[in-house]
């Protein structure tokens, strides 16, 4: 979050008290939203961790999600060089724009969206029809089931490598990365939880 230090530089003055605010999925990098905050709707989402910006139509605070449940999580506030904008990087809690997509922009072609795309899809499936997607029977068949097949796909992605067969890891390694995401969702954990434990550990 926001240091002493940062907060004390924030140039509230050349922006009127109503600073920019670009919020970017913390995983992806997706460019979710964008908002206006003053210094309370600021205070506001330093308290609770969640994304409140002040509402120009409204006259208002407005947390994201209060009315949806579709909340923007915190993970980190950066100014920019000028202290007059600021940066966010969420994880959020369903789609972000009120049409229902995961940002209010177009979607950008950039392919380091696509785990957290297929991650979105992995979790639909926990409710579907077993008999029609093999993804709603993995999790039909349990954590233990599911385990196992992680297991074997890392196997067979290590005995590809010694081999040295590159269209075959290819393969392997694809397999190995869609098993360890649906195990994670099985767990109910997801890719968030993930980057944020590699973060911590190689800073």
């Amino acid at each position: 979050m926001l240091t002493e230090q940062q907060l004390a530089q924030l140039d509230w003055a050349k922006t009127d008290g109503m600073m920019p605010a670009i919020v970017q999925h913390a995983v992806s990098g997706e460019v979710l939203m964008h908002g206006y905050m003053n210094q309370e709707a600021l205070a506001k989402t330093l308290e609770t961790g969640k994304v409140t910006f002040w509402s120009r139509t409204k006259q208002r605070l407005w947390t994201k999600g209060e009315t949806s449940a579709h909340f923007l999580n915190v993970v980190s506030i950066t100014p920019d060089c000028d202290n007059d904008t600021l940066l966010l990087l969420v994880n959020p809690v369903g789609p972000t724009c009120h049409r229902g997509t995961s940002s209010c922009f177009s979607p950008a072609a950039a392919d380091w969206t696509f785990l957290y795309q297929l991650e979105q899809l992995l979790a639909e499936r926990k409710h579907a029809d077993p008999a029609s997607s093999y993804t709603a029977s993995l999790y039909a068949s349990g954590t233990k089931r599911i385990a196992q097949k992680v297991g074997e796909e890392g196997v067979e992605t290590a005995l590809a490598a010694t081999v040295n067969d590159r269209n075959e890891l290819t393969n392997e390694a694809s397999d190995l990365v869609y098993h360890l995401l649906v195990l994670l969702q099985d767990q109910d954990l997801n890719l968030s939880a993930v980057i944020e434990n590699l973060r911590q550990r190689h800073k």
